[in-house]
């Protein structure tokens, strides 16, 4: 069965970045994949890809509502077995703090670095290109500049980017990565081995924290968890729990209006706020357990 693309020409990265957010978040039905990127004739485009279109009413008067420097929506159906490697192959390199993520296409030009970072999504979400995920590699290089971290969670890990770049930072750093959605932990074990620190990541399949691995031991010093608000609130007394005296937590997924209640529910568990910032449109914060 073929899928629908949607290609949206942008005058500008603003533009673009808010094409960007309204299909990959927003908009509804979700779509599979979306894609911005510089292209030459229109300076830069977003694609996304649907198995349902959205209602072309709906999708005008959202788009309308976004400002100006957008063009018309085009549509075209693309064979379903090809929908991934066309979205990922138009993927640039993304820079986030030391850290280099790139895509297998890019790889014989970025060669071999130590903060580099191949990840190939598939249907999996975590790329860099959502700036949810750049907040988050982000605040783990600031993080990982200042001290060290020995157990460490990834939690709702999708393609397991968050948990290599900490590996990549500190070598020594064991990670156990988690998410309830099979597809996502078959490709995040992928790109561990792709980035030769499956012998320190080790993945596995979990809601939230139900799972023995994840309520055994004496806790952890790192906790990623880059979800969404309703996971991130319900998720918060284990956040606490699960983390060691001095350990802190990256939490992210969250549109700007949304940070301030997911604060103040960590806050009234027990945690300090450390970090909080933001980039088009959306947020990441830091917390900390003192005691």
């Amino acid at each position: 069965m073929p899928l629908i693309k949607l290609r949206i020409p942008a005058a500008d990265l603003g533009a673009g970045r808010r094409a960007e957010l309204l299909l990959g978040e927003l908009l509804v039905p979700e779509a599979l994949a979306v894609t911005l990127f510089e292209d030459k004739a229109d300076g830069y485009a977003v694609e996304a890809y649907y198995r349902v279109a959205p209602a072309p009413a709906a999708l005008d008067a959202a788009l309308s509502a976004l400002g100006p420097g957008l063009g018309r929506p085009a549509w075209h159906e693309v064979a379903d077995e090809n929908w991934v490697a066309l979205s990922q192959a138009l993927l640039p390199p993304v820079r986030a703090g030391r850290f280099l993520v790139h895509g297998g296409h890019d790889r014989r030009r970025i060669g071999v670095r130590r903060r580099a970072i191949e990840i190939e999504a598939g249907v999996a979400f975590g790329t860099a290109h959502n700036a949810t995920t750049t907040l988050c590699l982000e605040a783990i290089d600031r993080l990982t500049r200042r001290r060290r971290f020995a157990r460490v969670l990834d939690l709702g890990c999708g393609t397991g980017i968050l948990g290599v770049a900490v590996v990549r930072a500190q070598p020594a750093a064991r990670v156990l990565a988690s998410d309830c959605d099979p597809q996502a932990t078959a490709i995040a074990r992928e790109n561990a081995r792709l980035n030769r620190v499956a012998a320190r990541l080790r993945v596995i399949d979990a809601a939230g924290f139900a799972h023995a691995e994840l309520r055994a031991g004496a806790g952890f010093d790192l906790v990623l968890a880059n979800l969404l608000p309703q996971p991130l609130l319900k998720l918060a007394p284990w956040v606490r729990q699960r983390l060691r005296p001095g350990g802190v937590a990256v939490l992210s997924g969250l549109l700007d209006h949304q940070a301030r209640e997911v604060c103040a529910v960590y806050r009234g568990v027990g945690l300090r706020l450390l970090d909080r910032r933001s980039r088009d449109g959306w947020t990441a914060v830091v917390v900390a357990r003192l005691s």
